[in-house]
């Protein structure tokens, strides 16, 4: 029986290294491809193979262990890169289209535990105080500890109307907390807009999204249309925006700023992954053969003095528009550091309806500034007194295991960010104690657009100051 697993790790490790020397000879042209086959580590993974094969407590399917070693691979290269089984490569498809059933949290991985990057709006986990930072150790009676992100993210969502509890940790409470959720239909109204007063707008872009661009022209429209005369002044609000979907970003920016100015550009080892995305309509639109929804828009908007909005929640697809306003002098961004994911997932379809999701480049603003790992720093650093102790502790990109380098500035200033961290979660190493958890009644945040909103107070304030200096 041994000799026969033997064989079979064999063919295992044959049909691997057959794979690598394919990969080997496609990356000829390139100077950093493959060097010779690693057969040293090609044996001691048929042997593991092998031994889990024939000396594991319960026979294990063939299917799962090569599953699990393709997760191993893609999760030990960074925070963002996975695998995605065909659940998970559905699920990613319906949610880039702005509905799905779940509990509406942005999630990434640290320490084996699930931490919250950015509640989403008008969600149950927005609704039940649910912060950014804050670590989830159980599932309903099922510790996340072991659990792959695709597999926590599953537990998560489900039918509509269905409850689930999380046990969740945050910085600064003596001890975890409990809230029970119940799962809806997540529909992200990706725009949001109102006039704060006469002359004055306001737009908030909670995620972005296939349609995201579409709406945001018709908020811009019905704006004007209520005011009825140009404005003075339009606050952009990206504040615990996780992202999405590039060319919606691209959709956004373009809609402010010149034709054709870059947008942004990306760079990477292969030439699929070096790309310039202008504020044209072909780096925008999803079909060429798509009316160009930005023509709509009022003259006006490409010179009315704007503020945008940032924090620590602003993400990936957002802090490219943010930084892409900044460099090109189009905008004041006023709040506090944005998250610094900076880096490009391709996902790479493998058949079977499953896919992998990798990193492939790094974004760079239109100056040469690298997203990642470092963010959006604001022109005007404005912190809500409110949620002073929440920014405190919130988890950047510079906080996650594994994280890229920014890629300029070397590794030492990363390395140095982990180790202030304030995120809410336990130190490296350390685990959250066994103890009991206790209920508890997460604090509301604050209202993004109300009254008791204190950025978007003060970024009105500088618009109304612009308008006297303009004078």
């Amino acid at each position: 029986m041994r000799h026969k697993l033997h064989q079979i790790a064999l063919v295992f490790v044959g049909v691997v290294a057959g794979v690598l020397l394919s990969l080997h000879l496609s990356a000829v042209a390139n100077k950093d491809s493959l060097g010779p086959l690693p057969v040293e580590e090609l044996r001691a993974f048929a042997e593991v193979y092998g031994r889990i094969k024939s000396d594991y407590v319960e026979p294990v399917d063939d299917k799962k262990l090569i599953t699990e070693a393709i997760n191993g691979m893609l999760t030990g290269l960074d925070p963002h890169s996975a695998y995605l089984d065909q659940e998970a490569y559905r699920e990613l498809q319906v949610g880039t289209q702005g509905e799905f059933g779940g509990l509406g949290i942005e999630v990434g991985m640290e320490d084996g535990f699930v931490k919250i990057i950015s509640p989403i709006e008008d969600t149950p986990a927005h609704r039940a105080g649910l912060k950014a930072g804050d670590l989830i150790i159980k599932l309903d009676d099922t510790s996340v500890k072991g659990m792959s992100l695709n597999e926590a993210v599953k537990r998560m969502r489900g039918k509509p109307n269905t409850q689930i509890t999380l046990t969740v940790l945050r910085k600064g409470e003596p001890k975890p907390f409990v809230v029970t959720l119940t799962r809806a239909i997540i529909k992200i109204q990706s725009v949001k807009s109102k006039l704060i007063e006469p002359d004055y707008a306001y737009i908030r872009v909670t995620q972005f999204q296939e349609h995201t661009g579409e709406n945001l022209v018709k908020a811009i429209q019905n704006l004007y249309k209520q005011n009825q005369r140009d404005l003075k002044g339009l606050v952009l609000d990206l504040r615990n925006d996780p992202g999405g979907l590039l060319n919606g970003a691209v959709a956004v920016a373009a809609a402010f700023l010149p034709k054709d100015v870059l947008v942004v550009y990306t760079d990477g080892r292969t030439e699929d992954s070096k790309m310039r995305l202008t504020a044209s309509a072909e780096n925008y639109l999803r079909s060429p053969h798509r009316r160009d929804y930005l023509k709509d828009l009022p003259a006006q908007v490409k010179t009315v003095p704007m503020v945008v909005l940032v924090n620590g929640g602003t993400a990936s697809a957002s802090e490219i528009v943010a930084g892409a306003l900044q460099d090109h002098k189009r905008a004041v961004v006023m709040g506090t550091p944005t998250f610094g994911k900076g880096s490009v997932q391709t996902i790479l379809p493998l058949g079977n309806n499953t896919a992998i999701k990798l990193t492939t480049a790094r974004y760079y603003t239109p100056s040469g500034r690298s997203i990642q790992a470092k963010g959006i720093i604001p022109d005007i650093v404005v912190e809500d007194p409110a949620n002073s102790s929440l920014e405190a502790m919130r988890v950047r990109e510079a906080d996650l295991e594994r994280h890229l380098s920014n890629g300029q500035e070397g590794d030492k200033k990363d390395k140095e960010a982990p180790a202030n961290k304030a995120s809410g979660t336990t130190p490296q190493g350390d685990k959250p104690k066994d103890e009991a958890p206790e209920s508890a009644q997460p604090r509301k945040p604050t209202e993004f657009g109300s009254k008791d909103d204190y950025q978007l107070a003060q970024a009105l304030n500088l618009l109304k100051g612009l308008n006297i200096i303009a004078k």
